[in-house]
């Protein structure tokens, strides 16, 4: 099944958290779509922020808000009248989770709640997705991928506060969005990504960053646990995977479900290898050292089973890890340089969609 970018043209799409990593991109390729696109965030969550760095508020109408304050959410929303509903807005470190777990409840819960209240009081809403994590699922430290019939129950506040934002979004689905006879007035789905890598990733305890910082200062990078496995993937893949579950449930109300977007096995690597990679890409006699700084608990494994995107869909990844890390490498550059990291996203991005599944 093809997926073409230009759906997206004068469509009018919504996204919350716009101005975060995920966000940035994903409004860059709306944007060159031609989509008329809302953010609705609050101010970069990091700085240096990509969301500056390449001009994102150009291509869109941005609205700075907090996602728990639903009086200010609803009143963008009812001004952009979106058709299509992207929510990425999230207190996304697990980190984070454990100094602040009351804001990282409130944010990630009652911010789903808010948007979801905002479609519930709407007629203009045609396709709703929110964006979750691979860290809902109970962990149970297995060698397989998870499905998503799985248990959710993650452990630490973040994981399991985006546990809590699927069981909020299931319930607005059943109770707002099905009628008496079990079918979808408005087709709502979740998307379940692996951890992301790419250009522009300023965040802290992130372990692409950590490198590109480390790269930068001329120092060696301090990998905490280089033995964990993750499905690593490059930022366009999920995002990519968003906008076609978005667009395909649009058409279709049948498409609308929960679905894992990850790499292929092969790409789920543990972390020392993966800073590995980075090294043999970055060059310049970079290199890492394994310092433990007695963090709170991570998982140790984790995998997805996208299956159920590939059989619904036809959809494959499009780049493999090393490429992934190579287009890291090539945007970390060009900014260093004080190049055009617009035109470098645009290249990325056209190069991302010519590829051949």
């Amino acid at each position: 099944m093809g997926f073409d970018l230009s759906f997206y043209r004068g469509k009018k799409v919504f996204v919350t958290g716009h101005t975060g990593f995920k966000g940035s991109w994903l409004c860059k390729m709306l944007a060159g779509a031609g989509a008329r696109v809302t953010g609705y965030s609050l101010n970069p969550p990091t700085e240096p922020s990509l969301f500056k760095i390449a001009g994102i508020e150009q291509d869109i109408i941005s609205v700075i808000g907090d996602i728990r304050d639903y009086p200010s959410l609803k009143k963008a929303f009812d001004e952009a009248q979106p058709e299509i509903v992207l929510h990425l807005a999230a207190q996304p470190i697990v980190r984070d989770s454990y100094k602040d777990p009351a804001y990282t409840y409130e944010t990630n819960v009652m911010g789903t709640v808010n948007i979801l209240e905002c479609v519930r009081n709407s007629d203009c809403v045609k396709s709703f997705l929110n964006v979750t994590t691979d860290k809902v699922y109970l962990n149970k430290e297995w060698a397989w991928g998870y499905r998503e019939n799985e248990e959710l129950d993650g452990y630490d506040p973040y994981s399991n506060s985006k546990s809590c934002s699927e069981l909020v979004t299931h319930s607005y689905k059943n109770a707002f969005f099905t009628d008496n006879r079990g079918e979808s007035t408005l087709p709502v789905s979740t998307a379940r990504a692996g951890n992301v890598i790419g250009g522009g990733d300023f965040a802290n305890d992130r372990i692409i960053p950590d490198c590109v910082r480390a790269a930068m200062d001329k120092r060696d990078i301090i990998v905490r646990n280089p033995f964990s496995t993750r499905p690593y993937q490059h930022v366009l893949e999920p995002l990519y995977a968003y906008l076609m579950i978005a667009a395909k449930q649009y058409e279709n109300k049948t498409y609308a479900g929960w679905y894992n977007v990850g790499p292929d096995e092969v790409d789920c690597f543990q972390t020392g290898a993966l800073v590995d990679l980075f090294v043999s890409h970055w060059g310049e006699g970079l290199k890492w050292i394994n310092q433990h700084d007695g963090g709170p608990h991570e998982a140790n494994f984790l995998k997805l089973d996208c299956s159920k995107l590939k059989t619904v869909f036809g959809w494959k990844p499009h780049w493999n890890l090393d490429q992934a890390i190579s287009k890291t490498v090539e945007w970390s550059k060009c900014w260093m340089a004080g190049q055009d990291v617009r035109d470098c996203m645009d290249r990325q991005i056209e190069e991302f969609l010519k590829v051949e599944l």
